[in-house]
């Protein structure tokens, strides 16, 4: 004869032959809790897997976000530390720098030592967001007092706002087998550090402005380039926000560096590099990486009003595997 407990349906949570003595509680009295058993249940089904961590990736990766949160707390800082406001956006352009370093060495590190992995990807665009995203966007709402102030920052909301997608994208789109020689779209890194190195000149300007040393024309054009920075910089984020999003096709510098593959017109760019900051110091910087990111655009913009009408002048995407490294 059948027992009345064998008709009553078992718990949904319960396998049929998951029947333990659990089980027997539950049809013994009704109104036994049920969620509560299932999330025991749950608990004890298996182990949730331990993530292990690629320690010297891991550190030059945060290496980069500390900069980055240096980088911002300098030039916010106020009554806490007694700076100008040219030495602060100095100290905060090379901490973007600083950023830019550890980004380039934390994807070589990884996969020179093996230790490559999602984990790291995710926390290296973390990082990138605030150092490349966050800390340059500060720096444009600091650097001008000359504009009105909600249009800075909706400038620097604009410029971070486009290097998040820019790195969202970066990372829907970019292949596991990819061949590290290119981007698709001007780097985050290198748009941050044009408005760093933008930051970082201009105490060197300054000091050509008001210099005993230089001719009364390096005074002029000094000056004149201190009045424009304040219109000039904010203009500049735009247009670099926008270079982030594109299709521009850029090279990828320290990939090829490390690899040693160099054209002879990239040894002539880095001489000319090398000769302009030994002659005008930190001024140099500004050159070199507007040259950086403008040259790709304009090539692109020139090869298609060149090409004859009807036929196509774009090619492949081929993206890096990792944004800064």
């Amino acid at each position: 004869m059948i027992e009345m407990s064998e008709l009553k349906p078992r718990p949904p949570f319960l396998d049929d032959d998951s029947v333990d003595d659990e089980s027997d509680l539950i049809q013994e009295d009704e109104f036994v809790d049920r969620s509560k058993f299932g999330r025991r249940r749950k608990r004890r089904s298996g182990k949730r897997r331990r993530l292990t961590l690629a320690v010297l990736p891991t550190l030059l990766t945060l290496g980069n976000g500390v900069c980055g949160l240096a980088a911002i707390a300098i030039a916010v800082s106020t009554g806490t530390l007694d700076w100008t406001p040219e030495s602060k956006l100095f100290a905060a352009g090379l901490l973007i720098f600083g950023g830019m370093l550890f980004d380039a060495l934390d994807g070589s590190a990884a996969r020179l030592t093996g230790q490559a992995s999602r984990f790291g990807a995710e926390l290296d665009s973390l990082c990138d967001a605030v150092t490349f995203g966050v800390a340059p966007a500060v720096i444009v709402w600091r650097i001008s007092d000359v504009l009105l102030q909600r249009l800075t920052w909706g400038i620097g909301v604009l410029f971070a706002l486009c290097v998040l997608i820019r790195l969202a994208r970066f990372n829907v789109e970019t292949p596991e087998d990819d061949d590290h020689e290119g981007f698709e779209g001007l780097p985050s890194p290198a748009a941050a550090g044009t408005i760093a190195a933008f930051a970082i000149a201009i105490p060197d300007l300054a000091d050509f402005a008001v210099g005993e040393s230089y001719p009364e024309w390096i005074h002029s054009l000094a000056g004149i380039a201190l009045d424009a920075s304040h219109y000039v910089i904010p203009t500049l984020a735009l247009v670099l926000a926008f270079l982030m999003v594109s299709r521009y096709e850029y090279p990828h510098v320290f990939a090829q560096l490390v690899r040693g593959r160099r054209a002879p017109h990239q040894i002539g760019q880095a001489l000319f590099a090398v000769v302009g900051i030994l002659l005008l110091h930190w001024v140099a910087l500004p050159v070199v990486f507007c040259y950086f990111a403008f040259t790709s655009p304009i090539r692109s913009l020139l090869q298609r009003k060149q090409s004859p009408p009807g036929s196509s002048s774009t090619s492949s995407p081929s993206p890096s595997s990792a944004e800064g490294g």
